[in-house]
Formats: structure tokens, sequence, C-alpha cells
């Protein structure tokens, strides 16, 4: 891994690029028979810098669209709370029909019901967004030691991915480190080409150019990025062997890429699953600790991974240390509602040394 630039000599430790939406949660009910939710403010970048900020201590930024109604404010009020410094490009609401911030709506299953997820995406402002949209120079007034977006914002318009290059060549350019989490999403892809795995692919091929570290599983390399992955003839789904080897692919595809990880997890029920987590980083392998995870709400589970990593890469621990951060404070995450953390770093510290849930007197 290359040097990060020093703490003292940047303003910020991490700048995040993508889409504020809101979550609606009808708890353990379905959508069709719910006559109450919760409302959580989400987004994969946002949740990053979420996280950075309320359990690791770290000044983190979220460059992001706006739109000038209550919603809006909701949104607004919730990145405040967590301690994020918002960059916004912002938009009128027409009183009607938008601009909007996006809606998820996702249900949390029970036992051997599976979650069910669906979107209303119609008109979202972060879709509007393009490369001229964020004074660059204001963003990265100061320094910015690290940045990262991801593949759902990539997916939403054809303007996105544009604004992603640019905001990572910026990046580069004064010396923050890159990452991305892979994200891919049949679903969106699907909603701006008729080819979707085409168009992601080439979009995601053109974007880890400029990657530092890439967050994606299995799936995602395949399908994002269009990597064949080695015969394995393990059953084992935490078995690495089917990772290391597609991570050695992506890097001889892509050299820039410093280090590649993700989680791994074997699901019994919604709510019960066996959880682990790797990383590949400058030629070598690392296997985080197995914990069973009695699970409450999993959405989020995969931003907290990749917070607690980044952390740890910042922070400047070992490989196994940042990995182990990253696995123990995605498995903290999926214990609480919502999507990001209510976590302290010392009760991440913990459960990554091997803590257990005997109770805190």
């Amino acid at each position: 891994m290359k040097t990060l630039l020093a703490k003292d000599k940047a303003a910020r430790d991490l700048l995040a690029l993508g889409a504020l939406v809101i979550r609606l949660d009808p708890g353990t009910t379905p959508f069709e028979y719910a006559s109450s939710f919760d409302l959580h403010v989400s987004g994969g970048e946002f949740n990053v810098a979420a996280n950075l900020s309320r359990a690791f201590g770290q000044r983190t930024a979220i460059a992001s669209a706006m739109v000038d109604y209550p919603l809006g404010l909701k949104i607004e009020s919730e990145v405040r709370r967590m301690g994020v410094h918002p960059f916004y490009k912002r938009f009128e609401h027409d009183g009607v029909r938008g601009p909007n911030m996006a809606h998820v709506y996702s249900d949390r299953g029970q036992g051997v019901r599976a979650p069910v997820v669906f979107y209303n995406r119609g008109d979202e402002a972060a879709s509007r967004l393009d490369a001229k949209s964020f004074d660059f120079d204001k963003l990265f007034e100061g320094g910015v030691r690290w940045v990262h977006s991801g593949g759902i914002f990539a997916a939403l318009s054809k303007t996105t991915p544009e604004l992603i290059k640019e905001f990572f060549r910026r990046a580069k350019e004064q010396g923050a480190f890159v990452s991305f989490d892979l994200n891919y999403r049949q679903k969106l892809w699907a909603s701006i080409s008729d080819e979707p795995q085409k168009a992601a692919q080439k979009t995601f091929s053109e974007i880890v150019q400029y990657v530092d570290v890439l967050v994606g599983n299995e799936e995602d390399l395949q399908m994002g990025l269009g990597l064949k992955g080695p015969e394995v003839h393990s059953t084992d789904k935490l078995d690495p062997t089917t990772f290391w080897g597609m991570a050695k692919e992506a890097q001889k595809k892509f050299p820039n890429l410093k280090a590649i990880g993700t989680t791994m997890r074997v699901v019994h029920s919604t709510n019960r699953h066996t959880w682990s987590a790797v990383l590949y980083i400058d030629g070598k392998g690392y296997q985080a600790p197995t914990a069973e995870l009695d699970i409450l709400d999993r959405v989020g589970g995969g931003d907290g991974f990749a917070s607690g990593l980044i952390y740890g890469l910042l922070d400047g621990r070992t490989p196994q240390e940042a990995l182990n951060l990253g696995w123990a404070h995605g498995a903290l995450l999926t214990t609480y509602p919502g999507d990001t953390t209510m976590a302290k770093l010392h009760e991440v510290e913990a459960f990554a040394a091997g803590g257990s849930a005997r109770i805190q007197r």
C-alpha cells in the first residue's frame, strides 16, 4: 500500500460521493400488510461516511444531491446528526412530480421468509448529477485522505459514472486513496440499459482504473467486472479459495488495485448467519474469524464492513487488524435497527479481539 496523507496534512479523513435515500422499514411485517413504517436515512456512500464519523471519530463529508422539500430537510438533519459535513447540489421540488429523494422499501423478513427490497427512484435528484455539479476545488480544499463511492450511484444514470471518474481523478491528483464498492444491482442497471450486465461491466471497468481499494464479492467481480472465477470444488461458502483466485485476476486486469475485500456469509435463515470476511492486499490473503450472528436488520452490514476496514487502513493498522475491524463492525451493525452504526470504537475493537456478548456491568 502507498502512503496515506498524514492526518495533520488534511482537512478531512474521508469524502464520499453518492445518493442520499430514505428507506421505509415495516419491520417483520410484509409491506402489503403493514400500517406503519420506520424511516431510515441511508445511501451506501453516506453510510460509510456516517459510520466513520460516529463510531470511529473520523472527519467525514458527503457530496450529494439535495431537494428543498420536507423529506430533504429530514435527510439533512440526519446528516448533521451523524457528524458528516454536507456538500449539496440543490434542486427545487415542483410540488407534484419532483425531482425527488429516492425511496427504498425493505422489510426485514423473518426466519425462513427472506427480506424483500424494491425501489422508487423516479426522477431522483441524484440521477441528475454530472461532472459539472460540484466545485472540486472546494470539495478537496485543505486536503482529503480517502474518497469513496459505489456501484449503486454509478447505475443511476448516464451521467453519474462520469462524475465518479472525475471525482476519483481529482482525488488521485491531490494524493487521496480511492475506494469503490462494486454493489452490482441487476434491477438498477436494467432500468437504464437494454444490456444491463454489459453496461455495468463497461462502466465499472472504466471506474476501477482509478481505484486503490475495491469492495466486492465473487458475484460482484463476475457480474460487474466480467471476471471468470477459477474452478473450485469446495462446497464451503466460507472457503476463501475462489475469492483469492478472482482477486488475483482482478489485479492482473487492474494493476492499480492495492486491495480487494468482502464479507462472506452463510445464510441459515433471515435471522441466523455465519459471518466472516476476507482481504487480499499486496499479494497476500487474510481471513477474519467466523461468528454466528443473530440478525436484527441486515441492511447496511456490508457498508459497516467497508467503513471498519477503511478506518483500520486510515489508522495504520496491520491488514489483519483492519480486516478484523471491518468484520467486527459489520457484525455489530446487523444488531441495530436502521442502516448506520450505533457502535462505539471500543465495542468494535473488543469484538474484533474476540469479545463476547456477556453483559457489561
